[in-house]
C-alpha cells in the first residue's frame, strides 16, 4: 500500500515505516495444546520468552522450551504478543474482554487464530482505536463471514484473514493424507490418530 500509493516518493525520515521487533520479546500463549505448543516452538526460533496459560501444567513443554506457566492477568501484563489457541466453550467465550485488554502494554499485539467469540470485538476495537494496544492479527471473527461494515476492518493497525491462515499447498496435501490415514485406521479397527474425543472410540 505504501509503495502503490506513491508515499515512497517522500524524503526518508527516522520514523518512516517503523515496526516492532519480535526477537527477544515475550509471547504469551493462551491454550497450550498441540497448536499452542507448536507456535511456541516457532517463537523460540526468534529467541522469544514463552509464557503460557493453561488449565493444567505442561511439564514437558516447560522443560523443552523453558516455558513458564502464569496466571492470565500476569500473561497479559508481561507479554509483547498474546496468541490465542483455545477452543470455544462456556469458559472461553468472551475471555478476552476490556479488563484483560487494559492490562496489555501499549506496544503489545493480540493474535487470534482460535475462535472469534473468545474475544469481545467491541472491547478490542476500542483498545485498538484508542491506542491502548499496538495492533491485532485476526483470522477469526464473532460472526463469519464477518460483515463488510465490521468496525475492526476500518483500522490500520489490524491485519485480517478470512479464517484461512493455515492455507498452503503443503497444508492442504497433509490434511488429505491425514484424513485418508484416519479412515484406513478406523476401518482396520484401530483408533485414528487425530480423534478429538478418543473416549468415544469403540473397536
Amino acid at each position: 500500500k505504501y509503495v502503490r500509493s506513491g508515499q515512497w516518493q517522500v524524503a526518508w525520515h527516522p520514523s518512516m515505516m517503523l515496526g516492532y521487533d519480535i526477537y527477544g520479546t515475550t509471547i504469551g500463549i493462551i491454550g497450550a495444546g498441540r497448536i499452542g505448543q507448536a507456535v511456541a516452538r516457532r517463537a523460540r526460533g526468534f529467541a522469544m520468552k514463552v509464557l503460557y496459560y493453561s488449565s493444567s501444567p505442561k511439564p514437558e513443554f516447560e522443560k523443552e522450551l523453558g516455558a513458564r506457566r502464569v496466571e492470565l492477568d500476569s500473561l497479559f501484563r508481561e507479554s509483547d504478543f498474546v496468541s490465542l489457541h483455545v477452543p470455544l466453550n462456556a469458559g472461553t467465550r468472551g475471555l478476552i474482554n476490556a479488563d484483560k485488554l487494559a492490562l496489555m502494554k501499549k506496544t503489545a499485539f493480540l493474535i487470534n487464530n482460535s475462535r472469534g467469540p473468545v474475544v469481545d470485538e467491541k472491547a478490542l476495537y476500542d483498545a485498538l482505536k484508542s491506542g491502548k494496544i499496538a495492533g491485532a492479527a485476526l483470522d477469526v471473527f464473532a460472526s463469519e463471514p464477518t460483515p463488510a461494515d465490521n468496525p475492526l476492518l476500518t483500522l490500520e493497525n489490524v491485519v485480517v484473514a478470512p479464517h484461512v491462515s493455515s492455507a498452503s499447498h503443503a497444508t492442504r496435501a497433509r490434511m488429505a493424507v491425514m484424513a485418508a490415514e484416519n479412515l484406513v485406521a478406523y476401518f482396520a479397527g484401530r483408533q485414528p490418530a487425530n480423534l478429538v474425543n478418543p473416549d468415544t472410540f469403540k473397536k
